[in-house]
């Protein structure tokens, strides 16, 4: 959900700034704006509507020289996507130039009362509302550019992550954030003496010049200037020591790596990332599961009244897996929330509930939003995220990092597996503190699950056909999803998939509500896609199956290796390898991410860039 990137150093930053750019193109967008103090002392601003590669375009006779510089990818909120809404925005005299993320609530006041004190307005957005204030606050207060920002940041209600250049103090550059992350990296220039600073609203646009970042804490203004100096205070003017932290990240894991999409990439790294996810975690030799966040708070799992899981999106299908084993392994009664519908909802919470946020970035708002409120209502909070120093994982007293990996693709795929195998250690850790389970159990899951990855890699090597498959489906208007217990969360997955990167309409379903409505749907031109393992209630899979085929719908099935029965009864057949019913959904998610993502390429959509969708929500 937009991006920024800054500079100031040494070095020309339009390079800088360009790259950092690119590097964002992930998290979603529609229009991209520059803007530097040139050579020449002149503050130059530059934008365009849609690609990163269009700005390139626009400045390709400009001047971009200049070693300060501010850069931005914008998602419309307030006004439609276009040049003269997308960031960078002036202030009126055009000393300014501001980039901000996220949204300004009270915008339409603080523009009335600017207004009634002659400002004038170019755009629609809430962001040159914000540079207007800054600038209203230095003239009136007649103070420098950090103060200014101080003083109209308090009058701000809403999120925020912005960096602001002043054409009259060309050696500053000056940030800050409330609810939406901002990253500051310091580096060394060439004869290594002067601090550099990059921006970043994350680690990719900073870590190919510098690996010590600083985290910006809420409502913190940071100010760096060309001496290497860094300044950082709160919007109550204390000083603050910035905590200086190594970034577990590398370069080459922000490239595509001989694959077409980062979507495919990600799918082909489940096995690793998952080895990865439960390495240290899961001692099969000691069948033994070790989490540090449970080991440290066991007394708050044991006694809880109820978990309940909050989420988004790929998060809250995983959290439904997840409820599904923690209550079966742990017997704690778990409720599964969207995280926008609970924050507004004024829900019960009692002081011995346990709160799980789950969230890749970390950085989701409504997740955010949730547990903040859980926290003033006494709840112990646990965070599940991928991204090390995110915003959950501060604001969260305990958890677990997932550690797969970036994720670039807007369309999630390994942080869905990682979150679900994460969901297991910790239903697993917390039934070995309860004793819930028995000493028979508990060791037959841990020695499946230590299996799992090497069975996701023979699920991969086993469904390489389906990108021919798929080209059959490119007509397809809709598609319905069926799965039952674990797999109906898989069935909610596998058609959220095909929506975001195929722009399909599909819907999943418990298998048993077909009678309920959805089976009026079924003709022959509707593909049925039917997770089906030799498992639990697979009669009853079956029988749904045959309700399907005398109506002459299409069945795509994934079904366990020699499987012959619905294997014989589907159209089309994606084989897994046999596991336990609780470890299913990791297998059988992996066909349909491949389906969603050959349906797309074939119908040439964007994989990576779905339209209309941000890798990270961090605005409402």
């Amino acid at each position: 959900m937009c991006g920024i990137v800054g500079y100031i150093g040494d070095q020309q930053a339009y390079p800088v700034l360009i790259k950092g750019l690119h590097r964002l193109e992930y998290r979603g967008y529609d229009s991209a704006g520059i803007a530097l103090i040139n050579e020449k002392g002149d503050l130059s601003c530059y934008k365009a509507k849609g690609k990163v590669s269009a700005l390139e375009a626009a400045v390709s006779d400009k001047d971009v020289t200049g070693t300060i510089g501010i850069a931005h990818t914008r998602w419309a909120t307030h006004g439609e996507p276009n040049e003269i809404n997308a960031h960078p925005h002036f202030s009126q005299s055009r000393n300014l130039a501001l980039v901000h993320n996220g949204i300004i609530e009270n915008y339409k006041s603080l523009r009335s009362m600017l207004s009634s004190h002659g400002r004038t307005f170019c755009s629609e957005t809430d962001t040159e509302v914000l540079v207007q204030l800054v600038e209203y606050m230095q003239e009136s207060h007649d103070c420098n550019l950090f103060t200014a920002t101080q003083l109209a940041l308090k009058n701000v209600v809403g999120a925020y992550a912005i960096a602001i250049l002043d054409k009259n103090n060309p050696d500053t550059l000056v940030c800050a954030r409330k609810g939406s992350p901002l990253i500051i990296g310091v580096g060394k220039n060439e004869d290594g003496k002067n601090p550099e600073f990059y921006l970043g609203s994350d680690a990719t646009p900073i870590i190919e010049y510098t690996d010590q970042v600083i985290y910006l804490q809420e409502e913190e203004i940071a100010l760096m200037n060309r001496a290497g100096d860094l300044t950082i205070t709160n919007l109550a003017n204390v000083k603050q020591t910035p905590q200086l932290s190594t970034l577990q990240l590398s370069l080459d894991q922000l490239e595509k790596g001989g694959y077409p999409h980062f979507m495919l990439k990600e799918i082909w790294e489940q096995p690793d990332a998952l080895r990865t996810c439960i390495r240290g975690r899961l001692n099969v030799s000691n069948k033994d599961v070790i989490l540090s966040g449970i080991i440290d708070h066991k007394e708050k799992f044991i006694n809880a009244r109820r978990i309940i899981i909050c989420a988004c999106g790929t998060s809250w299908h995983s959290a439904l897996i997840g409820k599904y084993f923690i209550e079966e392994a742990a017997q704690i009664p778990v409720e599964v929330e969207y995280a926008s519908e609970f924050r507004y909802r004024n829900p019960v919470i009692y002081p011995d509930d346990v709160v799980i946020a789950v969230s890749q970035s970390g950085e989701t708002a409504d997740t955010l939003a949730a547990i903040q409120l859980a926290k003033q209502k006494g709840a112990f909070l646990y965070g599940i995220c991928n991204v090390i120093g995110s915003s959950i994982a501060r604001a969260t007293d305990s958890g677990t990092y997932l550690h797969v990996g970036p994720e670039i693709g807007v369309a999630s795929t390994k942080a869905f597996t990682g979150q679900v195998i994460t969901l297991a250690l910790l239903g697993l850790a917390i039934a070995k503190e309860k004793h819930s389970l028995s000493d028979e159990m508990f060791h037959m899951l841990i020695d499946e699950l230590e299996m799992i990855p090497d069975k996701m890699q023979w699920t991969l090597e086993h469904n390489k056909d389906i990108a021919s498959f798929a080209q059959m489906f490119t007509y397809a208007k809709n598609f319905i999803y069926l799965g039952r217990g674990y797999n109906y969360p898989v069935a909610l997955e596998g058609a959220l998939k095909l929506k975001e990167i195929s722009y399909i309409h599909a819907e999943g379903y418990p298998a048993a509500e077909m009678k309920h409505g959805p089976i009026a749907l079924i003709d022959e031109e509707m593909p049925v896609v039917v997770i089906a393992p030799k498992k639990g209630m697979y009669d009853k899979i079956v029988s749904n199956i045959q309700e399907i085929k005398s109506r002459k719908g299409k069945i795509i099935s994934v079904v366990t290796e020699g499987d012959t029965v619905v294997r014989d009864m589907s159209d089309y057949c994606f084989v897994i390898p046999d596991t336990r019913d609780c470890y299913v959904p990791m297998l059988a998610v992996i066909p349909l991410q491949l389906l969603s993502y050959y349906v797309a390429v074939a119908k040439g959509r964007n994989v990576d860039q779905p339209r209309n969708l941000a890798k990270s929500v961090t605005v409402e």
